[in-house]
Formats: C-alpha cells, structure tokens, sequence
C-alpha cells in the first residue's frame, strides 16, 4: 500500500456506498482453438492482438435477463439486502427491443414493485448506471440501489467476423449500492462521463433501429450484427480512458502514479489495457485483468472484473481503485473508490 493521498474536497449530501457484489459467467467456454476451426486466424494471432485465451458464451435460448438475474442475486447476497429501492440494469443486448429487460430482472428476484429500468451505454454502461444509481441515492429517491450490468453479446456478434467474434462474450456483474458517506470505504467518488456522437458510426449495430425501420428499406443481411472500426477506437479509447482517468483521480486528489493501488479498466483488449496505464504511469502490478480467461463481456466487464480480483485476493479492503471505462456512442467515463470489505456472493 501507498502512503495515504491528501484528503479530497468535502462533498455533501448523501454518497453511494458499495456494500455487495456479485457476478456470473455462462458455463460454455470457446476456447481460441474452437474460433480457430470456423476462422481464418490461429490461437498466436488471437493472444498477441486481444491477450483472449478463452471466451465464456450464453447456451442457445439464454438471454440476457438470465445472466442480469445470477449476478444480482450473488450481489444482494453478498450485501445481506433482500430488496433494494431500484434497479438498474446496463445492457446493449436487452432480451427485446421493447419493453426494458431490467422490470423482468427485478421480478425473477422477487423484486416486483420496485423501480427498474435500463441504461444503454454499450461498454461505458456500468459506470453509466453507476453515476445513475449515485444520483437516485443523493436525491434522496432511493436508499439502496441495486446495479445489474449484463451483455450477451455473443449474439449480436457475426460469428464468421474475425475482428469481433474472438474479442467479445458474456457475462453479468453486478454492485449492490446504498446511502452512506463520503469518507467511508466503499463510497463512490466524483465520475467523470463524456460523450461524442459524431463518431457513433465507429461501434454499432446498424440495422433493427428506427433510423433502419423508418426508411423503407429493408435492412442487409448484415445490418444486425455489431460493427467495430478497430483501428480508430482504439486511439479513441486510449486517449479517452486516460482523460477521464486523471480527471476522476485528480477530483479524489489521487496522483495516478503513485496513489492508484489498483487500476480497474474495461477489458476491451490487452494492447488497449497496456496503453492506458502506460498513459497513467500505473505499473503491470496494479493493473487489475481478466481477458486472458474472459475476453470482453461489454457493461459487464469492470464489475466482473471487480467480484473475481476479490476472490483471487488481488483486490483488498482499503485499495485505492480507479475505474475507467469506453465504448460505443461514442461513451467514455472513470471513477474512484476505495475498495469496502465485501466479499462476492
């Protein structure tokens, strides 16, 4: 552990207190030899440009409201709460287009009467719904919220597309948050979001939108599935990550290089994971990782990525953490917290 950082600014109000954690990855595992069977690629190829070794994908009929269900019940587990004032649910593959997933979560856990809604910010979506549940505790609307991030985007994914389909899977995370203070473990520091939609064209799904439906045309074949220009997001995803790193570590009066104990970045791919911290001057050490075994789960990526580095005892009671997060939208963010002693259900 670092020597302690100066105090950060004293803020007022109620803060939103991480107190439960929880999350689920689907049994089936595709391994980089599988991919290789069906894709004009080879397991060297895949480790040097995703650092992916093996992916965890949804069975045929499993939908996303399965995996959101799982990780929500470990969480409240894990914070000893049977039912929350709301839950979000961040998700870019709800079960349908209409009505949101998150209603049917809450009632699948016995949650029904609850408010529950979904956030859409593809791979931002857990820090999006995180400064969502902050803003329904500081408003005094709910007392303990319970955020779900869930993606099955393996069914999004064309599976004949080398540059998706050995990057991406699924799984859920989920936090079980509540009212508290600011000066305690597990409170949820100032998060910093952006956006640009100028460059929403660089990670999408183009076809089943009204945009699509309203035209006349019928969508290609190929419009239904998730779409990445991979050279151009990740310069955006570097650059944007590291911005919204230091300005989150600067409002907790964090130094990146010295008083981040652990770095917690969305698992897009090693070389996007590298160059971030590399940005931030954070050692290997302190970088916290999955993808080798998990490759990249989509909203659910950080609080996966959180509930394992637990487990494994690569993430303790009083850690420093930065969270940083980018994706489609284009959408970006970063937070602090210092890690509460919660143990994952």
């Amino acid at each position: 552990m670092t020597a302690p950082a100066p105090a950060a600014p004293a803020r007022t109000g109620p803060a939103a207190v991480i107190c439960g954690i929880g999350s689920y990855l689907p049994p089936d595992v595709v391994t980089n030899d599988d991919l290789v069977a069906r894709l004009d690629t080879s397991d060297e190829w895949i480790r040097t440009r995703t650092g992916i070794a093996t992916r965890h994908v949804v069975s045929p009929g499993t939908a996303t409201s399965e995996l959101a269900v799982e990780a929500g019940r470990r969480a409240l587990e894990s914070a000893g709460v049977d039912r929350p004032d709301a839950l979000v649910l961040a998700t870019t593959t709800p079960d349908r287009l209409c009505p949101a997933t998150a209603p049917e979560v809450a009632a699948r856990l016995g949650l029904t009467g609850i408010a529950a809604f979904d956030v859409s910010a593809v791979c931002t979506g857990f820090l999006y719904g995180l400064a969502t549940a902050e803003g329904l505790i500081a408003a005094g609307l709910a007392e303990r919220v319970l955020l779900i991030a869930a993606d099955a985007f393996t069914t999004i994914i064309d599976p004949l597309d080398r540059g998706t389909s050995v990057i991406f899977a699924d799984a859920a995370g989920a936090v079980m948050l509540r009212a508290g203070t600011y000066d305690e473990p597990g409170a949820v520091g100032r998060t910093v979001l952006g956006s640009d939609g100028t460059l929403s064209d660089l990670i999408e799904v183009p076809g089943g939108g009204s945009r699509q439906r309203s035209s006349g045309v019928a969508a290609a074949p190929d419009d239904g599935w998730f779409r990445m220009r991979g050279r151009e997001t990740y310069r955006h995803a570097v650059n944007r990550m590291a911005s919204a790193s230091r300005q989150a570590a600067a409002a907790a009066r964090w130094r990146t290089e010295s008083d981040v104990d652990r770095l917690a970045a969305h698992q897009a791919n090693a070389r996007i994971l590298r160059s971030v911290a590399e940005e931030l001057g954070i050692t290997a050490a302190r970088q916290l990782s999955n993808i080798e075994h998990v490759g990249n789960t989509g909203a659910a990526s950080i609080p996966v990525l959180l509930a394992q580095s637990v487990s494994e005892g690569a993430l303790l009671p009083g850690h420093r953490v930065l969270l940083t997060a980018f994706g489609g939208g284009l959408a970006w963010g970063a937070t602090t917290v210092v890690w509460p002693d919660v143990k994952p259900g």
